[in-house]
């Protein structure tokens, strides 16, 4: 337990036992009055830190079963004011919590989360809420509102690692995409004439240009046709024999052929397999070059690039400060202690705000985040990384309500001044129109579960998806007897009478006399 130098923790005289314990029921006596020592034990035993303050917000006791809570500093906030203990983004929350303590004495408190600073390591993130004892403060009493604290570095290290994980994702998802960009870039702009042909039913696949002039005096629909349609029928054994050896061997020497339409043309094979399919990647060469060389190619002349287009006009920056406030999605600027630059229209319709004026100056974190700590996790990985992409988390407003949103961010730095832009997409449309509010959806698949991450408390995903198994399960034995219920029971192991319990759970049939069959 952490103490400080005073002597024993002093509480006032009005009894603890009304603010901090439900109200005893009607003919039942009083909990009276709890003595110091039994004051410390209810702190220590109802939260990991307990903060003992004054009426002035100075802190006079620290009170901790935590032993490793008390080797981050805790002793050293003792005699302080409790704002000065914590860093600068959380000195409001934590006047808002002297507030409401000293507002009213039976008012509803409310949970904040607070960084205090540990040197030489991370901070200590606690979630507080503070309870003031007694309407009457006592002028000779040590302490008049209490601060129950709650050790949040658990939650932080799994959001940190949720956060890494998606970011994880969004790196290889972002690989691929460059890489299947590569590949459709060689693929288009090949001089030689190529066809992905199916391994099983030999249709094509893909074409690229270059194959779709060679084989347009064939008057066939490329993709979709047989290869072997594409060719004179006398072809047709000399074709497959090429795709058997190329199965066989993996490639296999070119031979000639003479399409459809006249033209003859050099044909090689070789295969490939992709998702435990095999492909069969086809290249046709003209015998004579210039039967592919008179037209010009599909794409024409290439239209001009984006640089060109914006030397013949300039963006300005007032045209840069319109497409911020216009923007449909929520554009918000920040200082690299998070606290709000400047933003857009649409960010405040999201904070349900009603000026700029309202949001300069204010933790972003006032109205973005789930549970507090998500925004942090979020800038500490934008910090380490210079950007973030595609992070979803929920935006209360301040009037209540709440928007699932999708943010990147970056850090941006210009003229000697680093700052941190995030963009917020409303993604409640995407929701389907059958799921209800607050419900979950239940997952069909692997990648609807993992959608649910990040969105859904780990708790609700594994109850729901738990139901969602043993569900099918019972519907697949039930469809494999044929409605046998004695026999479903016996095949998924249960006793009858647990199966009919399940039955009933989930609505699946009707149970009356058969209960007994």
């Amino acid at each position: 337990m952490v103490r400080s130098g005073f002597d024993p923790l002093v509480l006032p005289t009005t009894p603890i036992g009304p603010a901090l314990m439900p109200r005893a029921p009607t003919g039942l006596p009083a909990l009276g009055e709890l003595d110091a020592k039994t004051a410390a034990r209810l702190v220590g035993a109802a939260s990991d830190i307990a903060l003992v303050l004054d009426d002035q917000g100075t802190i006079v006791e620290v009170v901790s079963q935590n032993a490793e809570l008390g080797s981050r500093g805790t002793q050293s906030w003792l005699g302080r004011p409790w704002v000065q203990t914590v860093t600068t983004e959380s000195r409001q929350k934590v006047e808002a919590l002297l507030r409401d303590a000293q507002s009213a004495a039976d008012a509803t408190a409310r949970w904040r989360q607070v960084n205090h600073p540990v040197q030489d390591s991370d901070d200590l993130p606690l979630l507080y809420a503070a309870v003031r004892l007694s309407d009457r403060p006592d002028p000779h009493a040590r302490g008049c509102i209490v601060a129950f604290g709650r050790d949040l570095r658990a939650m932080v290290a799994l959001q940190r690692r949720l956060v890494d994980a998606q970011q994880t994702m969004e790196r290889d998802y972002w690989r691929f995409r460059e890489a299947e960009t590569r590949y459709r870039h060689l693929f288009e702009t090949s001089s030689e004439a190529v066809l992905i042909i199916d391994g099983l039913t030999q249709k094509v696949l893909e074409a690229n240009p270059v194959a779709r002039t060679l084989c347009a005096g064939t008057r066939i629909k490329l993709v979709g046709a047989t290869l072997s349609a594409l060719f004179d029928a006398g072809h047709g054994e000399r074709l497959q024999n090429l795709l058997a050896a190329a199965r066989s061997v993996g490639r296999q020497d070119p031979i000639r052929a003479r399409l459809a339409g006249g033209d003859e043309v050099t044909v090689s094979a070789s295969v490939f397999r992709q998702d435990e399919a095999a492909f069969v990647l086809v290249r046709l060469a003209p015998v004579h070059r210039e039967a592919a060389a008179g037209k010009p190619g599909p794409r024409g002349r290439a239209a001009p690039s984006a640089q060109a287009a914006l030397a013949d006009g300039p963006v300005d920056e007032a045209m840069l400060r319109a497409f911020l406030q216009s923007s449909p999605d929520g554009l918000v600027f920040c200082d690299p202690a998070g606290k709000v630059m400047a933003a857009n229209r649409a960010f405040l319709s999201l904070a349900q705000l009603s000026a700029e004026e309202q949001a300069r100056g204010q933790a972003l974190d006032r109205w973005v985040g789930r549970t507090g700590i998500e925004l942090g996790v979020l800038i500490t990985n934008l910090r380490q990384r210079g950007t973030v992409g595609l992070f979803i988390t929920s935006m209360r407003g301040e009037y209540g309500g709440t928007t699932e949103v999708e943010i990147s961010a970056a850090v941006l730095n210009a003229g000697g001044h680093t700052m941190m832009a995030f963009a917020l997409r409303d993604i409640e449309r995407r929701l389907k129109p059958d799921t209800p509010t607050g419900a979950l959806a239940m997952p069909r698949s692997v990648s609807e579960l993992t959608e649910l991450v990040g969105r859904t408390p780990l708790k609700d995903i594994v109850s729901e998806t738990t139901d969602l198994i043993e569900q099918l399960c019972i519907e697949t034995a039930l469809e494999m007897t044929h409605d046998n219920r004695a026999s479903a029971a016996l095949l998924l192991g249960l006793s009858r009478q647990s199966l009919y319990v399940k039955l009933r759970r989930y609505g699946l049939g009707s149970l009356g006399n058969d209960e007994e069959s």
